[in-house]
């Protein structure tokens, strides 16, 4: 069995690329590991103002310390009236890193006096496949929604219970196979899959 180690120690990132290569044909074979199963890997400090460059900048880290090809995204909320911000900063954008509630709590107060209709936001990510030798192969995939005042759901984690689809419900009310099937991650990851049998696989 091939390894590819995604570069994170987040959980839910690791089951939902777990379950996205384990949908793909082509990747049968193929196990994703977290870079937190190796002790010697220090995390990589996101320097980039862009998510291709802090998702390059972990891929080619962690591909170099552990030998093996790495896998590593950005990903972020992009707000049409707040001229795309979030964005590479939507994981600490309250101030602390991953404080998920406090992130919605700041964004809906900075929307606060935003109608409703003009609450438009998308969700994009930047997947980069790095191998040891430093190629690299770069995807980028987005998910088109609004933001919703009301939050809903108990799945996901981020910004999910805000983000809601045009069919009304949010991506924390979607199941993980319903999430994985259209997620700006899962279109990355998919764009990305033909790069990923032809490295891991020789396809």
């Amino acid at each position: 069995m091939r390894e590819v180690v995604l570069a994170t120690r987040n959980a839910g990132k690791l089951r939902e690329m777990q379950e996205i290569v384990a949908s793909v044909p082509e990747l049968a074979g193929v196990k994703v590991v977290s870079v937190a199963s190796f002790e010697d890997v220090d995390d990589v400090v996101e320097t980039g103002v862009t998510f291709e460059e802090n998702a390059a900048l972990k891929a080619h880290a962690v591909a170099k310390a552990t030998g093996l090809p790495a896998i590593a995204d950005d990903s972020g909320l992009a707000v049409d009236v707040l001229g795309g911000c979030p964005g590479v900063f939507s994981a600490r954008w309250s101030g602390a890193h991953g404080a998920d509630q406090a992130n919605i709590d700041l964004l809906l107060a900075q929307t606060g006096d935003v109608d409703a209709e003009r609450l438009a936001a998308h969700f994009v990510c930047c997947v980069v496949l790095a191998l040891p030798d430093g190629t690299e192969r770069v995807r980028f995939g987005e998910l088109h929604g609004r933001l919703t005042r009301d939050q809903r759901g108990a799945g996901g984690f981020g910004y999910d219970p805000i983000f809601e689809l045009p069919d009304g419900r949010t991506l924390a009310e979607l199941d993980s196979q319903e999430k994985n099937a259209i997620s700006h991650r899962a279109k990355a990851l998919h764009a990305l899959r033909a790069d990923l049998a032809e490295v891991l696989t020789g396809s």
